[in-house]
């Protein structure tokens, strides 16, 4: 269904000019004249066909031949459309099953020209085509397309802000760059938003749209939107050229900057296949590239888009560059510190690049209920903005749909968009809308230590932990009859941990059959017979220095801005007044004690308490539903 519809399309923008196109390449075939730029300046297009044939006059006898036909007399750009889609092989099964005449029939009699249907009501018919015949198109087509709503919102939220310097700029030329494309519904979008401004005050800027499509089939829908729209300051330019095939994190196809970056990356996608190629970036270019930071586990690609977003905005001495990224919640608060993830936020944070997190309502994707997150970034924030992160929780702005699309139950209103985009415009505190310094997100990760307490006692217990052990299990059987000897001579008999050293090398020196009391030997002992005891005084080592009990390990979050120390003081000491800090466990970065780490946790700063009903209240809801019960048991005693 999707390639017919898209030939549909071409077909009606194509008729006002067939015959003239046909004519002219019937009468300068033999003149060795470039008919290519010819035939683009007849139909006003980047795009032509110069068969004899539509969809409406196929015949019924040769209806394949003629339909390889018509497809194959489209210009290069166009006919790549139906290649990705592997048009030959669908024509010919339709055939086969004897519905091919019939389905061009259908298709002829429809009316798709853009004055009857505009590209976004288009738009929403690839969608709908994608959802109601995703098997046959790439299920994973459907499983990251973005809804229109959050199309709106993303681009009104990533333009608005230059609304006034669009107007105010006329002939400016402006890049939009989506490195995950899909169907182009962003670019579209992005380019009618602009499209508006010149409508309502006669002068806007042009906008260049770029993309990189790593699906051929939804590639493919995308090429046929771009042949199909024209930039006021360059009629002929063929934009489906700036449409790339292929995957985006391991052959970037785009080396420019851009002015506008947007992207809806898959949710939870894993990243093997392009594991290879981002590792040896990283490795070799570090921040010189596009992954400098720690890389995220391979189990999700979203945060590296993050990092390429931010790699593609334009530099702030040609005026900066600014971008809207949807993603699911995880990248907001997955990894501890100093993993890849937090690192990559701490890199963003610190660096400035957010500008704002915006919490969507849930069961707004049409294959996944969970919650969505826009992050707005940029390299050049306006001076109130920098150095802090706006934060607005949107969750409550949604309006139940009629009827569900899969798991979508729900969609944002444009009046609703209006909302947030207010909000965030706005940037005021307010019960939805926090302005957060980016070092509220931060934290030192230090390790708590705290001293080892322990006895040595000999018993059965010990001996049986014992007899577990690698070391032990490898002495000799004489040996392990000698070492046990000597140690049951101390059953039941408490000594201090430190006692077993001096013991094991004292024994091993009188008896040369029991072998060497090596380092392991002597831990064994200690594994087995140490026995803890909190009363007990701390066990030292031979420098004095006190040795850490590892079962009483911690390690504790410290907001940055609150001193380590102060910190213990409150938080840790009144509960454990001999715990201390690992002065070992040190930031790769800044090298100061505890590693940094970064999290955005939206419920700590939005979350409202809602007490419970009361206790009466709830009580008589079941002595009604008991009452219910036992009415219904009786009807069926009856």
């Amino acid at each position: 269904m999707l390639p017919f519809t898209l030939l549909r399309r071409l077909e009606c923008v194509l008729e006002p000019t067939r015959e003239q196109v046909q004519r002219t390449n019937s009468a300068m075939a033999d003149q060795g004249i470039d008919l290519d730029v010819v035939l683009r300046q007849l139909t006003g297009y980047p795009f032509y066909n110069t068969s004899n044939y539509t969809l409406g006059t196929l015949g019924g006898s040769r209806t394949r031949q003629n339909l390889e036909d018509y497809v194959s007399k489209f210009s290069d750009n166009a006919r790549v459309i139906f290649e990705q889609f592997d048009f030959a092989n669908t024509i010919a099964r339709m055939e086969k099953q004897g519905v091919l005449f019939k389905i061009c029939q259908n298709f002829a009699a429809i009316d798709l020209h853009p004055d009857a249907v505009p590209e976004r009501a288009m738009s929403n018919v690839y969608e709908h085509l994608i959802r109601r015949f995703g098997a046959e198109v790439n299920e994973a087509a459907e499983d990251f397309m973005t809804p229109r709503d959050v199309v709106h919102l993303a681009i009104e939220l990533l333009l608005d802000p230059d609304d006034e310097l669009f107007v105010n700029n006329p002939g400016l030329i402006r890049t939009l760059y989506d490195p995950t494309c899909g169907t182009g519904g962003f670019l579209s979008d992005g380019m009618e938003h602009v499209q508006n401004l010149r409508d309502r005050y006669s002068i806007a800027p042009v906008v260049v749209p770029y993309g990189q499509e790593l699906e051929p089939e939804t590639h493919a829908v995308c090429l046929a939107g771009m042949l199909l729209k024209t930039l006021e300051s360059d009629p002929g330019r063929d934009l489906s050229k700036n449409i790339k095939l292929g995957s985006t994190l391991s052959n970037d196809q785009h080396p420019d900057r851009f002015h506008y970056c947007v992207s809806n990356p898959p949710f939870g996608k894993p990243w093997q296949k392009d594991q290879p190629a981002v590792v040896r970036e990283h490795s070799d270019r570090k921040f010189e590239g596009r992954f400098g930071p720690k890389l995220p586990r391979v189990s999700d690609g979203s945060m590296l888009f993050l990092l390429h977003l931010v790699s593609k905005l334009e530099v702030p001495e040609r005026g900066g560059g600014r971008a809207a990224i949807v993603l699911s919640g995880s990248p907001l608060f997955n990894g501890n510190a100093g993993q890849g993830e937090s690192e990559i936020r701490r890199h963003l944070l610190e660096n400035d690049y957010v500008e704002a997190i915006i919490a969507l309502p849930t069961e707004i994707f049409f294959r996944t209920g969970i919650g969505t997150y826009i992050w707005l970034l940029s390299n050049k924030k306006p001076e109130a903005r920098r150095g802090t992160v706006q934060l607005i929780d949107a969750t409550q702005l949604f309006m139940p749909m009629r009827k569900n699309e899969g798991n979508k139950k729900r969609e944002i209103s444009r009046e609703q968009m209006r909302q947030i985009v207010e909000a965030y415009s706005a940037f005021e505190p307010s019960n939805t809308s926090l302005i957060l310094d980016h070092r509220d997100f931060g934290y030192r990760r230090v390790k708590v230590l705290r001293p080892l307490r322990m006895k040595a006692v000999v018993s059965e217990v010990g001996f049986a932990k014992l007899a577990d052990d690698k070391t032990w299990s490898k002495l000799a059987a004489d040996q392990r009859e000698g070492w046990t000897a000597l140690l049951m001579q101390h059953t039941g008999v408490e000594h201090e941990v430190s006692w077993l050293e001096p013991f094991a090398r004292s024994a091993a020196k009188k008896d040369c059959a029991l072998g060497k009391a090596s380092k392991p030997l002597t831990k064994a002992f200690i594994a087995a017979f140490g026995v803890r005891d909190p009363d007990g005084d701390p066990v030292t080592d031979d420098d004095g220095n006190a040795v850490a009990d590892d079962h009483l390990t911690d390690f504790e979050n410290v907001p940055l801005g609150i001193p380590i120390n102060v910190y213990m003081s409150a938080e840790v000491l009144p509960h454990a007044p001999d715990a201390y800090i690992d002065d070992s466990y040190r930031d790769e970065l800044d090298g100061d004690v505890g590693v940094v780490g970064y999290e955005i946790n939206f419920n700590r700063y939005f979350y409202e308490y809602q007490p419970p009903r009361d206790l009466h209240l709830i009580d008589a809801d079941l002595k009604t539903v008991e009452a219910e019960i036992a009415a219904a048991l009786e009807e069926v005693m009856e």
